[in-house]
């Protein structure tokens, strides 16, 4: 039998360092023990599998380093009974079966660390296909077959990207990848890199066979610290295995791959902004044309595309373009990745088909929302997105489906809110992040975010006015016609959206100074209910202001000049006498 622990970032943050260093600890035969990366059911991490050749016999869900002694014993007498208490649930099993895995197929599955794990399943045998069978324009076309469109979030179609720059001239030509994952509450790249790291090279090395790249060049966040070490890793193994280097597998075709650690700059996904930083420079969008394919990295020919995209590449050539293009609809093939985060019950990784509703992924595979709360809207696309309400859960999953709600499909977050969350401030919230991320180059950008931001803080703080709705979206428009990047062109989505959802809110706000949701501090009031306080004091402990005054066993009082509203006394509470208004 094998032990297998999941070392994703997830699961370290959980704890599985701990758990698998107790299993390290006590069992005698350490080859039986292994790692794997995140399967994406980061809701149940640290995640301790257990197989008997390659079949999955268990798998133990939240598994703390006490529990190790229980898993060594049941493996040793190959009796589960006692960790029973530790086996995925039916129901949470569900999560994963009504996926649809091609991006994700080894994660959670093989050593991200081992290349023999990833041979083993088929890995780089799409490479010597196409080194031995293919030339560049069949790899381009069995793209094209395939429908394959940049995952990144523009959805532009990946053969054509290709196809431009092999018809380029010159012979210095270079194939990059964007893993520069920015969006808050997107980790798609970030685990396949962790627990696949050979998919996305064998995916660029066909790429760049197909443009006639001779230099391949991931640029990776540095907050991804686990996914650099082994992708690093994975290079090194793949140049001593023959597949990286000069004259691959014994072909004509040379390729080198290296690293480029970005230093978070948000702005640095888009292509040109991430070329500019390539090259040492500070990370700034180029005007367009011409375009990386025609002068990119170093003003060679360049193509880029992002991890997700490469991570297809090699299933589409091993199985075919059509097969790829049989699933999804009839503008957006293939399937698709999600981070599903937020009040969603079941977060982590998700990969659907196209086609498929907002409503599948959030209720079906997602569990739905968290202490059986009601769903308000979803965040899709990050802060370039937008926020879909309730009465579009139907929406199917494509391309333009989701353009027409005024969000996008972006990298592939999906921030899940319930009705404890102020659209207001979640708007407040992404505009924050992209007014701090603006790269400064254009006055729409570095000044009209800026200045909406102010209105928004000022709305959600109670400072409100008349016309300060029609000065946002006059605002919003501006900035979408006339910032120079995709950046501040989509900057204003999240505002756009939710004053189109969600307008009562922005006018209770203004005219009542009340937020709805009570989420904005600014506008509640604490105060205690005399016929529901039982005396306890446990409010008066908690208030950091000493705002709470009362005797034991008589009712308390809130001083509302001294009360800053941080929620401790409500919390505290066992009894509900705390009201929030």
């Amino acid at each position: 039998m094998r032990i297998v622990v999941g070392k994703g970032s997830c699961g370290f943050a959980a704890g599985a360092g701990r758990v698998y260093s107790a299993l390290e600890n006590l069992i005698d035969d350490k080859s039986v023990l292994s790692i794997t990366g995140c399967i994406g059911m980061c809701f149940l991490e640290p995640i301790v599998d257990i197989y008997e050749g390659e079949k999955l016999l268990r798998r133990l869900v939240k598994v703390t380093e006490n529990d190790a002694e229980n898993i060594i014993i049941a493996v040793k007498n190959n009796d589960f009974s006692l960790v029973d208490n530790l086996t995925i649930s039916e129901k949470d099993e569900e999560f994963l079966t009504k996926q649809t895995r091609i991006a994700l197929r080894h994660c959670g599955i093989i050593n991200p660390e081992s290349i023999d794990d990833y041979t083993n399943d088929n890995g780089y045998k799409a490479l010597r296909k196409v080194l031995t069978s293919m030339s560049p324009e069949d790899v381009i076309e069995e793209i094209k077959i395939s429908g394959l469109a940049g995952r990144g979030g523009a959805g532009f179609p990946t053969w054509f990207k290709w196809n431009a720059a092999r018809n380029s001239k010159g012979d210095e030509k270079y194939l990059i990848c964007n893993a520069d994952e920015g969006d808050p509450g997107a980790f798609m790249d970030r685990a396949v890199i962790e627990s696949d790291p050979h998919t996305l090279i064998e995916g660029m090395l066909i790429g760049a066979y197909a443009i006639g790249a001779k230099e391949a060049v991931v640029y990776v966040r540095a907050e991804y610290p686990l996914a650099i070490i082994r992708l690093e890793k994975a290079i090194k193994d793949a140049e001593e295995k023959g597949f990286i280097g000069k004259n691959i597998l014994g072909s004509a075709f040379s390729c080198s791959f290296r690293i480029k650690a970005g230093a978070g700059a948000f702005v640095c996904g888009e292509e040109t902004a991430l070329i500019e930083s390539l090259e040492g420079s500070r990370g700034m969008p180029r005007l367009k044309p011409p375009f990386p394919a025609e002068a990119g990295y170093w003003h060679k020919p360049s193509n880029i595309n992002n991890v997700e995209t490469f991570a297809n590449v090699s299933w589409i050539i091993l199985n075919g373009g059509k097969k790829f293009s049989a699933m999804g609809t009839e503008d957006s093939k293939g399937t698709k990745v999600f981070a599903l985060t937020g009040k969603i019950r079941r977060g982590g990784l998700v990969e659907i088909p196209m086609g498929k509703t907002l409503r599948d992924v959030i209720f079906d595979i997602g569990g739905g929302i968290k202490n059986d709360a009601k769903f308000k809207a979803v965040q899709m696309g990050g802060p370039s997105g937008g926020c879909i309400p309730e009465e579009l859960l139907d929406t199917v999953i494509d391309y333009k489906k989701l353009s027409a709600t005024g969000a996008i499909m972006g990298s592939g977050g999906m921030v899940v809110m319930s009705d404890s969350t102020c659209m207001v401030n979640m708007a407040k919230f992404f505009l924050d992040f992209t007014t701090k991320e603006s790269c400064g180059k254009c006055v729409h950008c570095r000044i009209g975010t800026k200045r909406m931001l102010e209105i928004l803080t000022r709305i959600t703080e109670g400072k409100g006015k008349d016309g300060d709705i029609e000065l946002l979206e006059e605002l919003c428009l501006g900035i979408k016609d006339g910032a120079l990047c995709g950046l501040g062109q989509t900057a204003p989505n999240p505002v756009l959206t939710t004053l189109k959802y969600f307008k009562d809110e922005y006018v209770s706000h203004i005219n009542e100074k009340k937020c709805l949701a009570k989420e904005c501090a600014s506008l509640l009031t604490y105060s205690i209910n005399p016929e529901k306080c039982v005396g306890c004091s446990l409010c008066s402990k908690k208030c950091p202001t000493q705002a709470i005054s009362g005797e034991i066993k008589k009712t308390f009082s809130i001083d509302t000049e001294k009360c800053i509203k941080c929620g401790q006394c409500k919390a505290a509470c066992r009894f509900g006498a705390v009201n929030v208004d």
